[in-house]
């Protein structure tokens, strides 16, 4: 088995060569992926586009869609944002249809080439089968191994063409009973949208730890990551698809449930209420903006600063930022101003250049903060590395004090469930103390939300110990499946506290 240390040998097996923009020095939290489909609907590749539009924040490496037309499939892929890769409307004529899926990607397992841009297709036995995946497959490798020893070819590096694989080579009756199997297999996170022939299929994962919703349009049904994009196709958000649930959705519009893991406790992401999703949107019935609002009021109560100004970290700093401001009575300024216009670019050799880039991404508001004393907040503190930056360029403008908050707790573990975290090694908090972390960083003084408080702020009364409402592993170092391609000692090197 391969270690959590080795976690990047262990990717590289499942990843191209080609180096990608990881933005701000590899110091922010990226999600894999974002997911849509919509069935029934005329000219849906184009809803899809739409749909995919909205879910740009999720992944903005590549993009693809694929659509069935009652007779054929067919597919668009493109590296890029969906606005260039789907620029011009003759390739919607090349995508008919009345269903079809797509996925905009943020790679963490599998590189970043062609063969890994999703929907992921294959001529099975009852005919065409695609699949787009959010999330991450935590015994994929193991698995992989399996299936090659037993004669299956992989056409890409993803972790997403295991269950392809898997579905193929299952012996039970039916493709859904297949499907079934198939992911009974697998462990980790998921949330899938699938097209067949007969129809479409979106489920969750048991725990629920990737989002997926359900809409409508007239008779059309729709899913999405996120309800932002039901929004912005003009859906009808219907609910949620429940932890564990498979919908199937034929060319009717006739939707059948099934429930094949049991009814264990939900784990959702805790990070999307933190960071991931569009404030716009609604998880779990609760605002997005709401929740990231009441995280910067317990922030507040909890680390209180003697200061001027409350100054975001623009864009996601700024929710918790109303949030402390209003709880503390300081005046809420932009003290920062993010130009909207930096296109995404490969790392360049060498901090000068690493340190324009942050430059080039923000400036300082020097009339505004010169003086002043600062209460800086943002979502999260990786490497740190950002941090360090965006500190000293408030004091290069002229700010007395730098006080930092963070509208999360410690992010100190690595994820596995589809969030392209560094290694523990390379985390910030899981290599010094607070105080050594504010010394780090140059602020005046530093704080998080306590882990009670994030969960207050999401809705509950407090963190259940002994069965946690959200995954919120990259916090506390407790993940709630099994993590079977990484050798025992170095997962309880992960989860030690």
């Amino acid at each position: 088995m391969t270690s959590i240390s080795q976690h990047a040998a262990l990717s590289d097996a499942f990843r191209d060569e080609t180096p990608w923009d990881v933005g701000d020095d590899g110091d922010t939290l990226h999600e894999e992926c974002g997911i849509f489909g919509v069935i029934g609907a005329r000219s849906a590749s184009s809803v899809v586009a739409l749909g995919l539009h909205a879910l740009q924040h999720r992944g903005q490496e590549a993009v693809g869609i694929t659509s069935f037309d009652g007779g054929e499939f067919f597919s668009h892929r493109g590296i890029g944002h969906v606005a260039h890769v789907f620029k011009n409307q003759d390739i919607f004529a090349d995508l008919p249809g009345m269903m079809a899926s797509g996925h905009v990607r943020y790679s963490t397992t599998g590189g970043s080439g062609l063969r890994n841009i999703q929907p992921l297709f294959a001529d099975l036995a009852d005919g065409g089968f695609s699949i787009a995946h959010n999330g991450n497959i935590s015994n994929a490798m193991t698995l992989k191994r399996d299936l090659v020893h037993k004669g299956s070819i992989f056409q890409s590096t993803s972790d997403t063409e295991v269950i392809i694989h898997l579905v193929a080579t299952s012996r039970y009756p039916t493709l859904l009973d297949r499907f079934v199997d198939a992911l009974r297999l697998i462990e980790g996170a998921y949330a899938l949208i699938c097209t067949t022939p007969a129809g479409m299929i979106a489920c969750r994962d048991p725990l629920g730890i990737r989002p997926l919703v359900m809409g409508r349009i007239g008779s059309s049904v729709v899913f999405a990551s996120e309800t932002v994009a039901l929004d912005v196709v003009g859906a009808d958000f219907e609910r949620e698809v429940e932890p564990g649930e498979l919908l199937v959705v034929d060319h009717n519009g006739v939707i059948s449930s099934h429930r094949p893991f049991g009814d264990p406790a939900p784990r959702p992401c805790i990070f999307e209420q933190v960071y991931f999703s569009r404030p716009d949107s609604i998880l779990g019935g609760q605002s997005v903006y709401q929740s990231r609002r009441q995280i910067g009021v317990e922030l507040a109560k909890e680390a209180p600063a003697d200061a001027d100004l409350v100054v975001p970290v623009p864009d996601s700093g700024v929710p918790a930022a109303i949030g402390y401001a209003a709880e503390s009575g300081i005046p809420f300024e932009l003290g920062i101003i993010r130009s909207h216009y930096v296109g995404r670019t490969f790392i360049q050799p060498g901090d000068s250049k690493r340190h324009a880039e942050v430059k080039r991404k923000h400036n300082a508001n020097r009339a505004l903060v010169a003086g002043k004393r600062i209460v800086l907040i943002d979502d999260s503190i990786v490497r740190g590395t950002t941090s360090l930056k965006i500190v000293q360029m408030m004091r290069d403008a002229g700010a007395s004090e730098v006080h930092m908050r963070i509208a999360s707790p410690p992010t100190d573990h690595s994820c596995f469930y589809g969030v392209d975290t560094p290694e523990r090694s390379k985390l910030l908090a899981a290599r010094m103390d607070l105080e050594a972390m504010a010394d780090y960083i140059q602020a005046d003084s530093l704080a998080f939300v306590s882990i009670d408080g994030l969960y207050r702020a999401v809705g509950q009364q407090d963190r259940n110990a002994k069965c946690p409402q959200f995954c919120d592993a990259c916090f506390t170092g407790e993940y709630p499946t099994q993590l079977t391609d990484y050798d025992a000692d170095a997962v309880a090197g992960e989860t030690e506290a």
